[in-house]
């Protein structure tokens, strides 16, 4: 997008600054016990709040939360907000769903950890393979983990140094997956805190949706794995082009390369993630955030031929500490909640419902923007729906970053949350859950034309 000295994604300067001032002034004025408790109670963490990015929301100071059911959320001050955030896919299938609930109670009597397995697990080993495919699966408690440990596997089965990742791409805070392409050559991500290991020494970068760049870094006989998101998520979303996924697989073949595939955010796609949805064949399956319905846990999967490859590796080494694996990880009560949400939750007719929601908002979004002539675009994957504020669609990181536009995103943001409606604070996207009514979809529309209205007309 040409943005100008009086325009920005569209929208005029002045009546932006002046939508944001006014929105930021209504946020704060109607929280005063969250304003009062935030600086009774905020100093005892760094930077005032228990996790970094919590600062990161476009609003003037956090909001508090006193509870949240289904898909809504009560904030100290009480008043009530559609949740279309829903913990950025934690609580995609809504917050504590009655079946979670009824397990971590249930579970609780018995205890929390003892580095042993139950039969919980083992049915969990079963659910996974009947829901993502007959991995060999292991337990993670974040998929940041998950993508770490499976990065070890690709290296030891394949003897080599070096990830490929894709400029922009999403997989937790892996330190190998923070590069970026600048003029073409991979270098690390401009903000890292305190790094000091070159990571152009165990990582690669190429760009979404160009297997030209794909197979350069491949040629190089230096890539242990390809690790990729099936669409490229937490910055504007970009989707695959047809025939991409099939020509990657092709690709990670014919060089010796693992495919890994990180549905932590896809996971939204459909039963089985896109991965099932549309057939792709990794080599090594993640997921995360939402597998066991909120409760912290990841799961990463070895297909069979790397699983065998794994094991004659695994005989092999040296006594020792493998690098992989933390205490909390596979305790009894993610067992629990991933067996109930395998089989109670994550079910055919619950994604049916959530596809239904997602294009009802889909649609409403996208007529909104067209009423108002927004230079804008809306994109949907499943239940996971994002307003871009640029033209579209989008191919790659590059053209992702360009159309991130915070000033205007964080007036909308901040602007949709004084209506009663909460989104993901780090860009754009919502989620539809299965405890998502029409009403509140409707209300979004609503809001959401609303803030056009007053950015445009």
């Amino acid at each position: 997008m040409n943005d100008t000295d009086t325009e920005i994604a569209g929208v005029d300067r002045a009546r932006l600054a002046a939508f944001a001032a006014r929105e930021a002034a209504a946020y704060a004025a109607a929280r005063p016990r969250t304003r009062a408790t935030l600086a009774n109670g905020a100093a005892c963490y760094l930077g005032g709040v228990p996790m970094h990015w919590m600062k990161d929301w476009p609003m003037p100071f956090p909001m508090l939360v006193a509870e949240a059911k289904g898909a809504r959320l009560t904030d100290l001050d009480g008043h009530e907000i559609d949740d279309f955030c829903l913990g950025d896919t934690g609580s995609m299938f809504g917050h504590s769903p009655g079946p979670v609930r009824r397990a971590i109670r249930r579970q609780a009597r018995n205890g929390l950890t003892y580095m042993l397995p139950t039969e919980a697990a083992l049915e969990a080993g079963r659910l996974l393979c009947d829901r993502f495919g007959p991995f060999a699966w292991q337990i993670a408690t974040t998929a940041t983990d998950a993508n770490r440990f499976a990065l070890r596997v690709a290296r030891a089965v394949t003897g080599r140094a070096k990830v490929l990742v894709f400029n922009g791409c999403y997989h937790g805070t892996v330190d190998d997956a923070m590069v970026e392409l600048a003029e073409g050559e991979t270098c690390a991500r401009a903000g890292l805190v305190g790094q000091v290991a070159d990571l152009t020494q165990v990582a690669a970068c190429a760009e979404f949706n160009d297997l030209e760049s794909v197979e350069r870094a491949l040629a190089t006989g230096q890539i242990a794995a390809i690790l990729t998101e099936p669409v490229m998520t937490n910055s504007c979303m970009v989707l695959p082009d047809p025939g991409f996924h099939k020509a990657l697989r092709a690709l990670a073949t014919r060089y010796g390369a693992l495919l890994i595939i990180d549905e932590t955010h896809t996971i939204s796609s459909g039963l089985g993630g896109y991965t099932r949805v549309h057939g792709l064949e990794p080599d090594i399956f993640v997921v995360g955030k939402c597998v066991a319905g909120g409760m912290p846990t990841a799961v990463w999967g070895l297909s069979e031929p790397v699983a065998r490859a794994f094991a004659a590796y695994d005989a092999q080494r040296p006594a020792g500490h493998s690098g992989m694996g933390t205490t909390l990880s596979a305790n009894p009560m993610q067992f629990a909640c991933l067996a109930a949400t395998l089989s109670e939750v994550m079910t055919p007719e619950n994604y049916a419902r959530m596809e239904k929601g997602a294009g009802r908002l889909f649609r409403g979004l996208a007529g909104a923007i067209e009423r108002h002539g927004a230079p804008w675009h809306v994109v949907r994957v499943g239940a996971r729906v994002e307003f871009i504020c640029a033209p579209g669609p989008l191919r790659n990181g590059t053209e992702a970053a360009h159309a991130h536009v915070p000033a205007v995103e964080a007036a909308v943001h901040t602007g949709l949350l004084n209506r009663g409606v909460l989104i993901a604070p780090f860009h754009n996207m919502m989620l539809v859950s299965p405890a998502t009514k029409s009403v509140q979809i409707d209300r979004l529309t609503s809001a959401f034309d609303a803030i056009l209205s007053e950015l445009f007309d």
